[in-house]
């Protein structure tokens, strides 16, 4: 079994341990009514997009979601919240040392013996949920419940249905598709992004993400017999007859969305090993981008 395979299938407990620890209460945590961003790089900033229309719709707060190194800095803010893994990459330790004594910062970590500890003004670490490998799984779907059961949407059910995600077997052929989209609405949009990824990182796939809405204006237009499309979440009224009359393969997300990022997870490392490839040793990739000139 390979890094990820086994960090992959971890999730459920891991978010079981977040969501106690959310319900805890935690300094870090915003409270309703706070103007917040939040910002990250890569799979985090996706996680990032996912919370901030979470907490936005469920009428906490203004919410944001920025890569790192786009953050507006001119826009206020009652405080930002960095999603780093590792603690150590660079856009986000130069964004948390920018914003010193300007807004308040929290930072969630998987590392308590890096650079962010100090970077940031409150600091939750879920070690237990940090990772070998350099594509991000389980510390991301972690991350995401902390901030989920904080807002009061995360339940046991959830768990069970990421247990049921990693017992169930893929769709049968599913491996075999040249092209891969993955469509979200609303929260589900980040895991779209993210499900997109996850795919590429791992196994060098063909992947696009859209809005749900937004797939219809131009990208159907590569919907084939040899691709899939993969609905996080509802789908619009329609749209499942649309593609399947294209040939394309329609997988509907019959559970709790971020369940179906595991499912994801599952179809990245199974496409990797179609391939020959070690999804422990992805392209052009490391755990951290330091960017050693910043």
């Amino acid at each position: 079994m390979t890094h990820v395979e086994a960090e992959i299938a971890d999730q459920p407990q891991c978010w079981a341990r977040a969501a106690a620890l959310a319900a805890a209460g935690h300094p870090a945590l915003p409270g309703a009514g706070e103007r917040v961003a939040v910002v990250g790089c890569g799979t985090s900033y996706f996680m990032g997009q996912a919370y901030a229309a979470l907490r936005e719709s469920g009428g906490q707060g203004v919410t944001d979601a920025f890569a790192a190194s786009e953050f507006p800095t001119g826009r206020s803010y009652d405080r930002v919240i960095a999603l780093t893994r590792s603690g150590t990459t660079t856009e986000v330790l130069e964004l948390l040392d920018g914003l010193r004594g300007k807004v308040r910062t929290s930072a969630i970590t998987a590392d308590p013996n890096t650079p962010v500890m100090s970077a940031a003004d409150d600091v939750v670490v879920l070690d237990f949920a940090d990772e070998r490998s350099v594509v991000q799984t389980r510390f991301a779907t972690t991350a995401l419940t902390f901030l989920r059961a904080h807002l009061g949407l995360h339940t046991e059910a959830v768990e069970e249905d990421a247990r049921r995600a990693l017992a169930e077997p893929l769709p049968a052929g599913l491996v075999e598709c040249g092209q891969f989209t993955f469509l979200g609405r609303g929260w589900t949009v980040g895991l779209a992004n993210e499900a997109a990824l996850k795919m590429r990182e791992a196994a060098l796939a063909w992947t696009e993400s859209y809005p749900a809405m937004e797939y219809r204006h131009g990208p159907i237009s590569i919907a084939a017999p040899s691709t899939a499309t993969w609905m996080l979440g509802d789908a619009p009224v329609g749209l499942a007859e649309q593609v399947d009359s294209t040939g394309a393969r329609w997988i509907e997300g019959r559970l709790d969305p971020l369940a179906e990022l595991v499912r994801v997870h599952r179809l990245a490392v199974a496409v990797a090993a179609a391939k020959g490839l070690d999804p422990d040793q992805p392209r052009n990739l490391t755990r951290s981008v330091i960017l050693a000139d910043a």
